[in-house]
C-alpha cells in the first residue's frame, strides 16, 4: 500500500521532471526503485493528469484559438494549420504505444533501460544546441517531431527534451519549437490516460493518494514549465545534457555492481 508521503515524493519528482528535459518516466522508475515500490501504471497516469492541467492552463489562449479554428474548419489560419500539425504529429506515438504496449510496459521496471535512454537524451540535447534558426513549422517538421515523440514512451527518453531538441535540430524558431512541443503533448497525455484507465476496474485503488499526486504534480509542474520556458529562450537547453549523462552513467554503474 502506497503511503501519502511516498505519493507526495513521486508527485514532486513528476512535477519537476515532466517539463525539464530529464525524463519524468525515467525518474519515476528510479524513485520507485529507491522507495521499493511497484505501483500500478494508473498512479503514473494520474501524476501526468496533474501536469496536463498545467499545459491547458499555460497555453489556454492558444488552445482556445485552435478550437475556434476547428469549429470553423478553417485550416488556412496559423491556428488551423497548427491543429493539423498536432494531429499529424500525434500519429506516430499512437501507433508506437498501441503496438508495443507490453514491451514498453516491461521497460518501466528496467534500470539499465532507463540509464541507457538518459545517455541518449543527453546526447540529443547537447547536439541540438549547435543548431539555431528561425524557420516556421511545416508538415515535414511535425512528422519528424512526432516520430521523435513516439520514442519518448521509453522511460529515460525525455518527451520535452527530445521534441524541443528535434525542432531546434531542424532550425525551427525556438519559440515555435517550444510551443509546438507542449501542445503536441496534450493528445499524447490524454491518450495515455484513457488507455491506462482500465486499471481502475482491475485493481482496488485508493482515490485520495491519486488526488494528492495530481494536485502536487500540477503545482510543481507549473513552476518547472515556466522555468523551462526561460531556459529555452536563454539558449541554455543543452546544459541538461550533463545531468542526463551523469545520472545515466551512475545508473548503469549501479546495475553492474549489483
Amino acid at each position: 500500500m502506497v503511503t501519502y508521503l511516498e505519493i507526495f515524493i513521486l508527485a514532486v519528482v513528476q512535477g519537476i521532471t515532466e517539463w525539464l528535459p530529464i525524463s519524468s518516466s525515467g525518474h519515476l522508475v528510479i524513485t520507485q526503485k529507491a522507495l521499493g515500490l511497484n505501483l500500478p501504471l494508473i498512479y503514473s497516469v494520474t501524476l501526468h493528469v496533474g501536469t496536463l492541467i498545467v499545459i491547458l492552463t499555460v497555453f489556454r489562449k492558444d488552445i482556445v484559438k485552435i478550437i475556434k479554428a476547428l469549429t470553423k474548419a478553417d485550416f488556412k489560419t496559423e491556428e488551423g494549420k497548427l491543429a493539423l500539425y498536432i494531429a499529424a504529429g500525434s500519429i506516430p506515438i499512437a501507433i508506437f504505444g498501441f503496438t508495443l504496449y507490453d514491451f514498453l510496459k516491461s521497460l518501466f521496471s528496467s534500470l539499465p533501460a532507463v540509464g541507457t535512454a538518459l545517455l541518449i537524451t543527453g546526447t540529443i540535447l547537447f547536439v541540438s544546441e549547435k543548431r539555431k534558426g528561425n524557420k516556421k513549422i511545416n508538415t515535414k517538421n511535425t512528422l519528424i517531431i512526432g516520430l521523435a515523440q513516439a520514442f519518448t514512451i521509453i522511460p529515460g527518453i525525455s518527451r520535452s527534451g527530445i521534441t524541443v531538441a528535434t525542432g531546434l535540430l531542424q532550425k525551427i524558431d525556438k519559440t515555435a519549437a517550444f510551443k509546438y512541443s507542449f501542445l503536441l503533448a496534450i493528445p499524447a497525455i490524454i491518450g495515455a490516460t484513457i488507455f491506462e484507465a482500465k486499471e481502475l476496474t482491475t485493481a482496488t485503488i485508493d482515490i485520495a493518494p491519486l488526488l494528492l499526486g495530481a494536485t502536487v504534480s500540477m503545482i510543481v509542474g507549473y513552476i518547472s514549465l515556466k522555468l523551462l520556458q526561460k531556459i529555452v529562450m536563454n539558449e541554455k537547453f543543452h546544459l541538461f545534457s550533463y545531468y542526463c549523462w551523469t545520472v545515466g552513467t551512475a545508473i548503469l554503474i549501479f546495475t553492474l555492481i549489483q
